[in-house]
């Protein structure tokens, strides 16, 4: 039996960043995952400026040493595509010139990046790591709880338990956070190397095609003319429209008018993966008696982008920051522990109930359509668009009409 004050359970993104916050904050703790590294993540790859910004703050070294690596590339902006083929390239800062070491976002396969973090979790000496360890017995005592893989006759006794290891979590299912299809999401995702056409400075694409709507395709650059490429959809509308995913993606390649022409010579890496994507578009209660919820696991997926790394990062750090707190106090009571779920709806929450209501904007595709119409060739809504990406008050005003009546007055004016 080993004896710690924090164990964390799953060493993807989310429980990686709470070990490292942790460490830097000189508290040790047990980080534990049933997978050995380097591994596969089924996921859209893209890493935005919330892990940067976090990554810097904690150690600008581990930002340098990320962006030294050859593996990843440097995304500068989002090409948005409506339903009937307009274009839309949205910066994410106005003015921007290209520097490869401040991109304010990558693109990075799951399998590079989360070893890279394992990588530096093995630096540093407070943290215990233990890879191939499932945890799957979870015992509640009066001091915390003790983990066990049974597997591999592992036992572990901590006072806080950070369960950070996924949307499939069964501690998360076992504490009352179940799968409702209406917040949730299906997606697949494949590897293609040769893909023409990709945009300049690696901007990401999100095509919104009629038929996939709620939901769009995604072609996501990599280095040397790779692509993430993949499919999403709300699970209601998957279910409710028998959506085979893995089928449908492979028909938007082979047929749809502009995108087939793009994959004329591209060829498959591997195989389509599919993976699921709690989302955060309802409040849920994510942590408990001498527990918190870090990540997919405490459902904190972007509803509208899909986006799950940066918000589990973001989760982490500040669950090691609770931990911090609960343990110069000694106490891990729920009533305490709540203070995790709050602060972690003050820095998430807004955002992502935003996200929630531009999802239900993306359900029509007429609407889709009009928007682009605002918005191409009008400079004085892409600059706003652009400077949204760092601006939540100004990203707020998207889901309100008066914005959108101005704008098209703006557009007839110019």
């Amino acid at each position: 039996m080993l004896k710690t004050d924090i164990v964390i359970i799953g060493a993807g993104p989310g429980g990686a960043a709470t070990a490292l916050k942790l460490s830097y904050l000189d508290i040790p703790c047990i980080l534990i995952d049933k997978a050995e590294f380097p591994r596969d993540k089924v996921c859209g790859d893209a890493v935005s400026g919330k892990v940067t910004t976090l990554l810097e703050r904690l150690d600008p070294d581990i930002l340098k040493r990320f962006r030294a690596l050859p593996f990843h590339t440097d995304v500068w902006g989002i090409r948005f595509v409506t339903p009937n083929q307009k274009k839309m390239d949205i910066p994410f800062h106005p003015h921007y010139v290209r520097d490869p070491d401040a991109a304010p976002g990558y693109v990075v396969r799951r399998t590079d990046f989360d070893n890279f973090l394992i990588e530096e979790v093995k630096r540093r000496p407070n943290i215990q790591f233990f890879e191939g360890y499932e945890a799957d017995e979870f015992e509640e005592t009066a001091e915390g709880y003790q983990v066990a893989c049974s597997k591999a006759d592992l036992n572990i006794s901590a006072k806080i338990l950070i369960v950070a290891n996924g949307a499939y979590s069964k501690f998360s299912k076992r504490v009352g956070l179940h799968k409702e299809v209406k917040h949730y999401a299906a997606a697949v995702r494949a590897y293609y190397e040769n893909v023409e056409g990709l945009v300049q400075d690696n901007f990401i694409e999100l095509h919104f095609i009629k038929e996939y709507i709620p939901g769009y395709f995604w072609i996501f650059p990599l280095p040397n003319g790779g692509a993430n490429v993949g499919l999403g959809m709300r699970s209601d509308y998957v279910q409710k429209r028998k959506v085979n995913l893995r089928a449908e993606l492979q028909n938007i390649i082979e047929t749809h008018p502009t995108i087939k022409e793009r994959f004329a010579g591209a060829q498959l890496s591997g195989s389509i993966k599919g993976y699921g994507l709690p989302l955060g578009s309802k409040s849920r209660s994510i942590s408990g008696d001498h527990f918190m919820l870090v990540g997919d696991a405490a459902y904190l997926v972007d509803p509208l982008t899909g986006e799950g790394i940066g918000n589990a990062f973001y989760s982490g750090f500040i669950a090691a920051e609770q931990a911090r707190d609960c343990l110069a106090a000694q106490d891990f009571s729920a009533e305490t522990m709540l203070a995790y779920d709050k602060r972690v709806d003050r820095v998430l929450g807004s955002e992502m109930r935003l996200s929630y209501k531009m999802q239900g904007i993306a359900c029509y595709p007429r609407l889709l359509n009009w928007s682009g119409y605002i918005i191409r060739s009008n400079q004085k809504m892409l600059s706003v668009l652009s400077k949204m990406y760092t601006d939540f008050d100004l990203r707020e005003q998207l889901v309100r009409p008066w914005f959108w009546i101005k704008m098209l007055f703006q557009r007839k004016a110019d």
